[in-house]
């Protein structure tokens, strides 16, 4: 009897992903837990797996093919002595009725005002997203005449502007005309989904910023010293020691630690940094997990490691997400300072400038310090002001006081 193999939600944010490779091919025997094929989600590329013993018959969506939708047949299987002859002109059966599931998140402390009481999600609701409702509120389209193509059958932006025009048109770049010494890239799925999230961050979330300038001599000293204790057993760098700090930071401040929800502030008890990391056609950021508990080695060993795995697309996805905090470095690029856009639905992330040499004045005279620019992109729905300021204040004073990262 024929198995339908189905394009897999290897994330919970994953819409579609590029089947990039298959490993076996047609006629080929597969074993339970044998590698079938390689997908390229959003994130990363991962391997799936064969859950039931058979013989590979029919592939239905060849390698490299980009924009296969979650639960598409990408495969039939049948068992072993089954005639491949049966098949030759299967056809798909369509794909099952997306259940809808909540996201894991770090485990929330939410906390109430008592003159906002919080708001109880209905169990009949429409499961769509903010700006989906918008759209459909701007444009009179009812959202239960709409079916949703994302995570769990959730509805989506194109999905209410799809239902307005009758379906999008896809761009046929083999007869784009272009201009001399110009070529076209299609989009990856990490290239679209970074395109959608930070659009829909600037347009959705109301961003202010906020900037201290840090001094960082005793920071440096410190961590030399701290680099020659442990005696080449690992190498501590200028962000782990920022990456602790934003975790101590946290717990120093916990309302800053929080993100937004539409049924309430979500305030969280454990400081999970995630760490901006480039990789080939975009960023990840692989998360370090209580960063306020962990020690300088342990942090600097566990980052090199998400990293490296990052750029060869092996992360898994707990790994990439669920943080509560971003920070994003430039600094190595010699970047004197600058703003991030906001990951949501975190409340936060802080972008780290270079370390430089800069004249300052002290009781009264002039100096020159190694200061560090560090800004705050802030979600005004979360956090306010005084509380941001509150966060930045405790960050410079854990930096400029390094000890406090080693006790």
């Amino acid at each position: 009897m024929p198995t339908e193999i189905r394009m897999p939600a290897l994330s919970p944010t994953m819409t579609e992903g590029k089947l990039s490779k298959w490993l076996k091919k047609e006629g080929d025997t597969v074993a339970v837990g044998e590698v079938l094929a390689e997908i390229e989600t959003d994130k990363a590329t991962m391997e799936v797996e064969a859950v039931d013993a058979g013989v590979l018959a029919k592939v239905m969506i060849p390698s490299g093919t980009s924009g296969v939708k979650v639960n598409e047949v990408i495969a039939v299987m049948i068992e072993s002595g089954e005639d491949m002859a049966s098949i030759k002109n299967y056809k798909a059966g369509p794909a099952p009725k997306a259940e809808e599931k909540s996201v894991p998140t770090p485990e929330p402390k939410v906390q109430s005002s008592p003159s906002r009481p919080q708001s109880t999600p209905s169990s009949t609701r429409t499961f769509a997203s903010p700006l989906a409702k918008r759209i459909a509120t701007e444009r009179g389209i009812s959202l239960n005449s709409i079916q949703g193509s994302g995570p769990h059958g959730r509805i989506i932006r194109k999905d209410v502007e799809q239902a307005k025009s009758g379906g999008a048109v896809a761009m046929d770049y083999s007869t784009l005309s272009l201009t001399p010494g110009v070529r076209v890239d299609p989009h990856t799925p990490m290239r679209k989904a970074i395109a959608r999230r930070l659009t829909e961050s600037k347009q959705q979330v109301p961003h202010f910023y906020l900037t201290v300038d840090c001094e960082i001599d005793r920071l440096l000293q410190i961590r030399q010293e701290l680099n020659g204790a442990l005696e080449g057993k690992a190498k501590v760098s200028v962000n782990d020691m920022i990456i602790k700090a934003c975790g101590l930071a946290l717990q120093k401040v916990p309302k800053a630690n929080a993100s937004w929800s539409d049924e309430g502030i979500l305030y969280y008890d454990r400081a999970d940094v995630s760490v901006a990391v480039a990789i080939d056609g975009g960023l990840i950021t692989p998360i370090i997990k209580g960063a306020n508990l962990k020690p300088l080695p342990a942090i600097s060993q566990e980052i090199k490691d998400l990293a490296s795995r990052a750029r060869e697309g092996k992360l898994k996805p707990h790994e990439y997400e669920g943080g509560t905090f971003s920070l994003s470095n430039l600094g190595m690029y010699g970047i004197k300072e600058f703003s991030a856009i906001i990951n949501p639905p975190q409340g936060c992330i802080l972008a780290i400038g270079a370390g430089e040499q800069r004249p300052i004045v002290r009781n009264g005279k002039l100096e020159v310090a190694t200061l560090m620019t560090c800004t705050l992109s802030v979600d005004h729905r979360v956090i306010d002001g005084a509380i941001g300021a509150e966060f930045m204040q405790a960050l410079k004073g854990i930096i400029e006081s390094p000890l406090k990262l080693i006790l």
